[in-house]
């Protein structure tokens, strides 16, 4: 059994900027998976995912904080897994702003019921290779 990389290619390092969508995966109170398409800045071997702080995802993380993602090409998948942290406020503003270049803005503003899921690679399962 091949070990998993612990640093993407720069093939993969290429598709974490570009990509616009990664399917998370968190796991609910009752142990089922919770698997959704949201959108995501990968900086320094974390991944950034903004959301609604009363989404289901959120209230997982809260519950069990170990998560996985997957970009969405099949043909070469990149997965990975992870601890998520929930950050109600004090956003790094080199994410905000890496979010608002991607995405044509972010809105993070005052009174916002947005969270900023912070999710540091724990390992790379498939790394852009099929197994």
């Amino acid at each position: 059994m091949t070990e998993p990389r612990t640093t993407p290619s720069a093939d993969v390092e290429l598709r974490l900027s570009r990509d616009r969508n990664v399917w998370l995966c968190t796991l609910r109170r009752d142990g089922s998976p919770h698997l959704t398409p949201v959108w995501f800045v990968y900086a320094a071997a974390t991944w950034w995912i903004g959301c609604d702080s009363r989404s289901v995802k959120v209230r997982s993380i809260l519950a069990d904080p170990r998560v996985s993602l997957a970009l969405e090409d099949g043909d070469a998948p990149v997965v990975a897994e992870g601890v998520a942290q929930v950050h109600r406020d004090a956003f790094p503003s080199a994410i905000v702003t890496a979010f608002a270049g991607k995405y044509g803005g972010w809105d993070v503003g005052a009174g916002s019921d947005r969270v900023l899921l912070e999710i540091p690679v724990r390992r790379w399962l498939l790394a852009g290779t099929a197994q």
